[in-house]
């Protein structure tokens, strides 16, 4: 009898040591650019070979599936910019009020001309796939560059007359939220009223969120493209007011594929408006001044990227680029000819598991895809489909672990205590 009570009370220590241990985990979903789903010219109605739109549907399936809520792991969801493609606009009511001009681009016009598609197509389109996380879980979206009114060719920055190299594309400029408040506002439903979103700024087009996982109540906040000194000192304030929660950032333009803080020459907002802060502007003015900021998320850049680096406080600051929109493995498999640099995205997304019970604490960052149903290190294909376009100088298996990795948090517990 004592051998069984033994055993009984070993069991249900190990029970609670489990079940302590799936408490303290949890994911958050990322998801990148999504813009080649959702772009009205990728549908069958189009004349594409098949629906896109059905890879960003598939996705945000899977992540509604996968929610707490649900019976799994997803906590919470950040997606990075680049909801959908295209414009409304020539150019947006404030630029052209201050004396911006454009010029002609035959190239990138060509590719987004302002069509009302996006209000018609697009957009439902995306509220279709939000609307299966709604009221399910916290999540933030933050506007990329296709998602505002208007992208135009500065005329201080015109394309060259002879095509050379992507240099030669001239400087774009977006400018304009009133398509994405329209969806993504504060005064929105996905938004308005929900406990978890607690601050906003520009209409939504800056946010804030908290949620609770893993012992922790964790501070999110998502920050506008290029965002300028306004929304920098909004999320100052917000930081403020939250005072000791661990703070994670997402924003769209933050880390080019080789980890540098570079915006890319294509569309830079703050070459052509000294009012937008380009990324290491961000690092210098918010991210690292501010020590409750953890860990930084961003897309726009195509491949992958992560880098460290300390604040002023002396703590690590994880920065992650994801971005996968120019992959095209699915459009080749249908017998589709994509224009250079056009892509699909192949349904890649980026999970990142927390496991808080360690005494440093870990995030497990894996690459997933919704199309082909498999993770990046277990499909075997996956460096001959990606590995030349996007990080040639690595061999099949360093890219493998940029895609799949786990990051220690070092100091996590000194500057954010134990669990709860």
């Amino acid at each position: 009898m004592k051998r069984f009570t033994t055993l009984l009370a070993a069991t249900a220590l190990a029970f609670a040591a489990t079940a302590s241990a799936k408490d303290l985990s949890f994911t958050i979903a990322a998801i990148p650019d999504t813009q080649n789903y959702i772009d009205y010219t990728h549908q069958t109605a189009e004349g594409f070979k098949f629906d896109a739109d059905k890879m960003f549907l598939e996705q945000m399936k899977f992540i509604a599936d996968n929610l707490e809520a649900n019976g799994g792991d997803i906590a919470f969801v950040t997606a990075l910019g680049d909801v959908w493609q295209h414009q409304t606009l020539l150019m947006d009511p404030a630029h052209a009020v201050r004396g911006f001009k454009r010029v002609a681009n035959p190239i990138m016009d060509s590719h987004f001309a302002p069509t009302p598609k996006v209000t018609t197509i697009e957009i439902p389109t995306a509220r279709a796939g939000y609307a299966m996380i709604a009221d399910k879980v916290p999540f933030s979206v933050v506007p990329g560059n296709h998602d505002h009114d208007a992208m135009w060719t500065d005329a201080n920055h015109p394309p060259a007359v002879v095509f050379k190299d992507m240099s030669s594309l001239g400087v774009l400029h977006a400018g304009g939220l009133d398509n994405f408040r329209s969806l993504f506002g504060a005064d929105q439903p996905f938004f308005k009223g929900k406990p978890w979103y607690v601050a906003s700024h520009d209409g939504g087009a800056d946010s804030a969120q908290i949620f609770t996982a893993g012992g922790y109540t964790f501070l999110h906040i998502g920050l506008q493209f290029d965002a300028h000194d306004s929304s920098l000192e909004w999320a100052a304030k917000i930081i403020a007011e939250h005072p000791g929660l661990p703070t994670i950032i997402s924003t769209h333009d933050f880390l080019d594929n080789e980890g540098r803080r570079a915006p890319n020459p294509i569309i830079d907002n703050h070459a052509v408006d000294p009012e937008d802060n380009d990324p290491q502007m961000m690092w210098d003015k918010l991210i690292s001044q501010h020590d409750q900021i953890f860990l930084m998320l961003c897309g726009h850049e195509h491949g992958q990227a992560m880098r460290v680096d300390d604040n002023r406080a002396g703590h690590p600051v994880w920065q992650v680029l994801s971005d996968y929109q120019d992959r095209r493995q699915t459009a080749i498999d249908a017998g589709v000819k994509l224009q250079p640099g056009e892509g699909i995205g192949d349904g890649w997304l980026r999970l990142m598991t927390f496991d808080m019970a360690k005494p440093v604490p870990t995030i497990h960052v894996r690459t997933y895809s919704t199309a082909y149903k498999k993770q990046s290190r277990d499909t075997a294909e996956y460096a001959a489909w990606y590995k030349a376009v996007e990080k040639p100088r690595l061999t099949d298996a360093q890219f493998h672990d940029q895609e799949d990795f786990t990051i220690d948090l070092t100091g996590f517990r000194q500057r954010f205590g134990a669990p709860k």
